[in-house]
């Protein structure tokens, strides 16, 4: 609750108007009263009070979701050190469900069934994640609504997931790599390939023993994933260290900044160069060159690798390094496809790159890079990433000035070239030190410019306190007017780091699953080896010491009430829920045994598993299904040896 005695207009007209006062929990209307409130010599309670009613009102209404009614928006998460991907409506900005991505999650048996373990692959024995950037699939620069893809940082992989029933289906581990960071979309014709940055500079090979950063054989690579197989397509060998990455609206160009050009290992030499780079990648030459079979692999990869560093000062095939101030972070493409937005993060400035001016560069028409640099605003302290609202301005988070700043990118570039032109709308206080920021539509041309939402990474007096470890938080603006206005508070857990939005009406979910859907061929191709009809059958086979128990289930019970194993014993569970209600989610959990999972509608689901210990373990299930859920049970009977 904010303290109203320091908002009053006599506070005001002495000038003492407190951040957490002004822009806090009572959501002042931000930049427009304070011009006027400290503009104006005299302000009466009544103009102070009006002016807060009138802005405020509008937005706060806009945000209001009553009960049984729908968000406009899905909102999709980071779920940062957490691994997963979260679902939230905005703007009510309520959770509305986790996505498990790379832990493990009792309540679905993510990372604990047969069909997660497949997706998981060799990298299910790390059930960890530091999950950052969650991006939607593209047509035609259009959300399509088919995928969403989000990195692991900690353990260099990257995961899809299927919207129409909001699961993950692929995971892929990034070869010749360390620390999968910057992720964006190829995003015209169609979302071909995921790009993604590999941040650390390592030693190739990486065998211990030669390990100099400065060595030629030590660099970092940027990474193609395809979309729908989920393998790595090619790598390009880069200068430098690699950090955040967009790609345009031709289908053509990506890039990348670099805070490492200097490839030190300590603090004061990463800072070394006034100017690090944006990295700019050329994916029709990336192609031209692995089809003429100009790359080379690395280890045991059979992955195409081209070198894109410079050689002897002469530029590579593939890439063009625009030198930009100092330490960029975040790099990011206007809908309106005219500009590269790197943010200086040391440096006040963020550094506009004209894309349409990229092929000159390519071609040697352009040969200093630095002419493809056609704007370069100065907004405040610590610029870390930007996003816009497709009315021509730009919105960049200031990590120490704890701000957002409104601009317009046409203003910039007339400022670049000389002109007395104020770019700058507005800046709003945020709390406290942001760092991602991302409004509605705006990684597509449909950028409709409605919500903002700006993840800082300090909540310190925002919520009641939790001890030392305090949550993050995430504000909601309403960015639909001239001013940008504050309207919500949310609290997030463990660095959630980033988030994309789009309209609801752009995903189709399904409410029951398909028979045939392949999450869970491979388990209905293993019981048609055993004979087995999912839908009817209750069996159990074995098999020397393998034990397989196929049974139905339907509300409220299951196809199969007991079963008897023996010590040592590798048993699978097999169940297919045979309810086709929407809603009607089952739960199999063995008491003492570790195994748990859900089984959706008309899904089928298996967990393999040795039992521990010898005697009587019951099951249940552990979804309330029903109004008889609690006699939903069975008994397993575990014999010795």
């Amino acid at each position: 609750m904010s303290d109203k005695s320091k908002n009053t207009p006599e506070t005001l007209e002495k000038g003492g108007l407190s951040r957490r006062g002004f822009l806090g929990a009572s959501a002042v209307t931000g930049a427009a009263v304070a011009a006027t409130a400290l503009g104006s010599a005299v302000m009466t309670r009544e103009s102070w009070a009006q002016a807060v009613s009138d802005a405020q009102k509008k937005a706060m209404a806009k945000i209001h979701v009553g009960p049984g009614e729908l968000d406009t928006y899905y909102g999709f998460w980071s779920g940062g050190h957490q691994g997963e991907v979260r679902v939230l409506g905005i703007p009510s900005m309520r959770e509305i469900m986790r996505i498990p991505v790379f832990n493990l999650d009792p309540a679905t048996g993510y990372g604990l069934t047969n069909e997660s373990k497949r997706i998981l692959g060799d990298s299910a024995k790390w059930m960890i994640g530091d999950c950052h950037h969650p991006h939607l699939s593209l047509t035609d620069g259009k959300h399509d609504g088919k995928y969403l893809f989000i990195n692991d940082k900690a353990c260099s992989r990257v995961a899809r997931i299927r919207l129409d029933i909001m699961m993950t289906d692929k995971i892929v581990t990034v070869p010749n790599a360390q620390a999968i960071h910057g992720l964006r979309l190829q995003k015209v014709p169609y979302t071909k390939y995921v790009f993604c940055n590999a941040e650390f500079i390592i030693p190739h090979p990486n065998d211990g023993i030669n390990v100099d950063m400065a060595s030629e054989n030590s660099f970092t690579v940027f990474n193609a994933i395809d979309a729908e197989s989920m393998e790595v397509a090619w790598q390009v060998i880069v200068d430098g260290n690699l950090d955040n990455c967009d790609a345009d609206y031709t289908g053509r160009f990506a890039a990348s900044s670099c805070y490492n050009s200097e490839k030190a290992l300590d603090l004061g030499g990463s800072m070394r160069n006034e100017r690090d780079w944006v990295v700019v990648f050329d994916v029709h030459a990336v192609e031209a060159e692995i089809k003429a079979g100009n790359f080379i692999t690395l280890g045991d990869s059979k992955v195409p690798v081209v070198d894109g560093r410079k050689k002897d000062g002469k530029d590579s095939k593939v890439t063009r390094y625009v030198p930009v101030p100092k330490n960029p972070h975040g790099c990011n493409t206007s809908p309106d496809g005219k500009y590269f937005v790197a943010a200086g993060k040391l440096s006040p400035t963020v550094s506009m790159i004209a894309i349409d001016k990229l092929p000159d560069l390519f071609a040697g028409k352009i040969t200093d890079p630095r002419d493809v640099v056609v704007g370069e605003p100065e907004l405040g302290l610590g610029p870390l990433h930007t996003t816009f609202d497709g009315r021509g301005n730009a919105y960049t988070t200031l990590f120490i000035d704890s701000q957002v700043v409104k601009w317009n990118m046409e203003d910039a570039v007339r400022a670049y070239k000389g002109e007395k032109v104020n770019y700058i709308r507005q800046k709003l206080d945020v709390h406290y030190q942001p760092g991602h920021n991302h409004a509605s539509l705006t990684e597509s041309v449909e950028a409709d410019g409605q919500w903002l939402v700006v993840l800082s990474k300090f909540s310190k007096d925002r919520f009641l306190p939790t001890g030392p470890l305090h949550p993050e938080n995430d504000q909601l603006i309403d960015i639909s007017g001239e001013e940008m206005i504050l309207v919500h508070d949310g609290p997030a857990f463990a660095e959630p780091h980033d988030c994309t939005m789009v309209p609801r009406n752009y995903i189709r979910t399904k409410k029951v699953w398909d028979r045939d859907d392949p999450y869970f061929a491979e388990t209905v191709k293993m019981a048609e080896k055993d004979g087995i009809n999912l839908e009817t059958d209750n069996k159990i086979i074995r098999d020397g010491n393998k034990v397989r128990v196929y049974m139905v289930s339907m509300a409220p019970s299951y196809g199969i009430n007991e079963f008897t194993v023996k010590q040592g014993d590798e048993v699978t569970i097999t169940i297919t829920n045979i309810d086709k209600i929407e809603d009607l989610t089952h739960g199999f959990c063995i008491v003492n045994q570790g195994v748990t999972m859900a089984i959706g509608p008309q899904q089928t689901a298996s967990f393999t598993f040795k039992p521990e210990g010898v005697g009587v373990f019951w099951y249940y299930c552990n979804f309330f299904c029903h109004a008889l859920h609690m006699e939903m049970n069975g008994r397993m009977i575990v014999e010795p040896a």
